[in-house]
């Protein structure tokens, strides 16, 4: 399995932009789909984007044409471009991987989690 550390959380204002980075060990990176969950207080945590090992990628409607999910298989690391923040953003994001799998992956077929990275964004 692979480590996963994530770093790019934040506090930022409605309308502002993170980076979200998560950092993978081993050699095998490249055969995980890759996935960023999100899970704010008192509610279930959600997919918010995924990419497959070929590049495909797959986004939750309540973040399409906001947030953009892209990864660097040289560099073991995959990132989301958050853009237009609002505060209904605001939650825990988690980075996941799925060995071999697609990027309909969910929560139940996760083979690795982060550690998770605070995103507030206030109003």
């Amino acid at each position: 399995q692979v480590q996963l550390v994530e770093s790019g959380g934040g506090l930022v204002q409605a309308g502002g932009s993170l980076r979200l980075s998560c950092a993978a060990s081993g050699r095998t990176f490249s055969s995980y789909a890759m996935g960023w969950f999100r899970q704010a207080p008192g509610k279930e945590r959600e997919s918010v984007a995924a990419i497959g090992w070929s590049g495909g990628k797959r986004y939750a409607e309540s973040v399409k044409g906001r947030f953009t999910i892209s990864r660097d298989n040289a560099k073991n690391t995959v990132y989301l471009q958050m853009n237009s923040l609002k505060p209904e953003d605001t939650a825990v994001y988690y980075c996941a991987a799925n060995y071999g799998g697609s990027v309909y992956f969910q929560a139940t077929g996760v083979d690795s989690w982060g550690q998770g990275t605070q995103v507030t964004v206030s109003s």
